[in-house]
């Protein structure tokens, strides 16, 4: 895998960052910069209340948009966890699909 492409533990996908991304595009889409220039997104993965997630996708694209790590850990963010391989994860699964073809609209991420 390429330093500009990321999978998360169980998906078959892989994507990677946009060629045509810029740093507006991102904030745009839910990124926040942080301190070191590094833009993350960070939402809950619930298929019935985000108040209620059991797991969180973590994307994280270095500061020069070259470069993109992604994760879906538990509730803490401490311990990346495969969704795919629980018995009653379809609903989170739903969603987490349904973030990544958002951010694939948004012009962010395109599958390979």
């Amino acid at each position: 895998m390429e330093k500009n492409d990321a999978q998360v533990l169980g998906d078959t996908n892989v994507y990677e960052i946009a060629p045509d991304v810029k740093k507006y595009s991102l904030l745009d889409a839910g990124f926040f910069e942080s301190n070191r220039g590094n833009f993350r997104l960070e939402r809950p993965i619930s298929g019935t209340s985000p108040y209620d997630a059991r797991y969180m996708l973590k994307i994280t694209i270095n500061a020069n948009l070259d470069g993109m790590r992604m994760a879906i850990t538990d509730k803490s963010g401490l311990h990346n966890l495969n969704i795919f391989k629980g018995k009653d994860t379809q609903s989170e699964i739903d969603d987490y699909k349904f973030l990544i073809k958002y951010l694939i609209e948004k012009d962010v991420l395109i599958k390979k």
